[in-house]
């Protein structure tokens, strides 16, 4: 694939002569950070789709349990672009490294805290209302997480292997949705209602472990070359969201539409495909968990393998390949996993979720921060990343939930026919993955682009 002489320019040395023990330390470092973020996803998709309806909202019917439930999920998701805007802006004028310990610290004194949490049955409705502020301390700590990760790894790492290296955090995604699902298909297995005991508390303290050794490291970490040229040239910016949306704002519409496959094909296949086939199809015990170990495992192989692919095709091509691939098997997929049958459900999400929408997740890594100039790089990556975090990821287990609401109302009211939500599921899905799939296609390339140039990729 041919790249734009303008991306291959001088590469400051800094960046190519790397201190691989640092580099190392640092990758740890950031995808404990990342295990924890996504540890807590898992957890409270999880947690929504089977226990928070019954425990911190027990007086509404089941479907309308449901419905809220997955409202604070998303509510998670609706405050991490000021998490992003807050803290991005802060990674441009203070740097990468005390943001990342910031936010890691914020999520984890979060996810804690909901572990201790009274019920509805205890306190009434301030039971509810305190979890919505935790979930709140979550999202705004997770806003500029990933981003901060991506950035650090991909302004710290060879030219030639920034794919590879960027995506390395990234797998910490799949080991902190292995850990979170593997804990609760130990909680599930043998136990009929989960509700009834204490136990789904102890994976959110567990948090508390994960955020102590990553806060431990991160503080030891160096900070990127880019950010000390910035720093020793005096152009760090007075970075705000105006100023950014001013220089960027191609660059930033970019990442929004890169990731609504990305993102939203995460949310709907680890949280309401997992409600879908529990509450829905009827698949019962810790089947949703049981999947999610599975998918995880692949999908660590996956972002490894896009991310190295991606320095060697380029960004574009491995990004469309993978959105392609969602988009193909969207329907066939739903279809699979309407049927009930254990085996070929697993098989189905690990396929969608392991490979499809993994991959693009792989692939973004370093794909994102290349597209920035230096001066707005961190706070335009977490514009991106949680504006569509929102309106792709947050939102789409709410409208899943809606659409089998609708699907039920539509063809008479048995709760039974809400399995045929399916079909708009898919179709839903499949618009998000179109929306990618034209932007990986105009979208410049960004391979060995120079990293320290004050411009965004075009």
């Amino acid at each position: 694939m041919a790249i734009a002489p303008s991306n291959v320019a001088s590469q400051n040395a800094t960046t190519d002569d790397v201190d691989t023990h640092h580099l190392t330390r640092s990758a740890w470092a950031l995808s404990l950070g990342s295990a924890l973020e996504y540890y807590d996803f898992a957890l409270y998709s999880l947690a929504s789709a089977l226990i928070f309806g019954p425990l911190f909202f027990p007086s509404s019917s089941v479907a309308m349990q449901l419905i809220l439930s997955f409202g604070t999920y998303f509510l998670g998701f609706a405050v991490r672009p000021i998490g992003g805007v807050v803290f991005g802006a802060l990674g441009d004028r203070i740097g990468r490294k005390a943001v990342l310990t910031i936010t890691v610290l914020l999520m984890g004194v979060s996810s804690t805290l909901i572990g201790f949490l009274p019920t509805f049955q205890s306190v009434g409705y301030l039971a509810p209302i305190m979890l919505v502020l935790l979930r709140i301390g979550q999202g705004l700590g997770a806003g500029a997480e990933q981003a901060g990760a991506a950035v650090m790894m991909t302004e710290s790492a060879p030219t030639n292997r920034r794919g590879f290296f960027a995506a390395l955090p990234f797998v910490g995604v799949q080991g902190g949705t292995i850990v979170a699902a593997l804990v609760y298909f130990a909680m599930l297995y043998g136990v009929d209602d989960i509700t009834a005991t204490w136990l789904w508390r102890i994976p959110f303290i567990f948090s508390a472990a994960i955020v102590g050794v990553a806060l431990y490291m991160r503080l030891h970490m160096k900070e990127s070359p880019t950010f000390e040229k910035l720093s020793a040239e005096n152009k760090k910016p007075q970075s705000t969201l105006k100023e950014s949306l001013a220089c960027s704002k191609k660059s930033i519409l970019t990442g929004i539409g890169l990731r609504m496959a990305e993102n939203g094909g995460s949310s709907i296949y680890q949280a309401l495909a997992i409600s879908y086939i529990a509450g829905v199809v009827g698949l019962k015990g810790p089947v949703g968990a049981l999947t999610l170990v599975v998918a995880g495992t692949v999908g660590a192989i996956t972002v490894l393998v896009a991310g190295k692919a991606s320095d060697v095709y380029g960004r574009r091509a491995v990004y469309r390949f993978f959105a392609i691939f969602q988009l193909v098997i969207a329907f066939p997929v739903w279809w699979v996993l309407s049927q009930g049958e254990l085996i070929s459900t697993l098989i189905a999400i690990t396929i969608a979720l392991g490979i499809g929408t993994w991959g693009m997740f792989g692939a973004q890594g370093a794909l994102l921060p290349e597209l920035f100039g230096s001066r707005y790089r961190y706070l335009g990556v977490s514009i991106a990343r949680e504006i569509s975090a929102v309106i792709a990821g947050g939102i789409a287990p709410l409208v899943g939930a809606l659409l089998m609401g609708a699907t039920e109302w539509v063809l008479g009211g048995d709760p039974a026919t809400r399995v045929y939500a399916w079909i708009p599921i898919a179709a839903y899905l499949s618009l998000l993955t179109l929306i990618t799939a034209v932007t990986a296609w105009r979208m410049p390339e960004s391979l060995n682009r120079d990293l320290h140039s004050e411009a965004d990729a075009h």
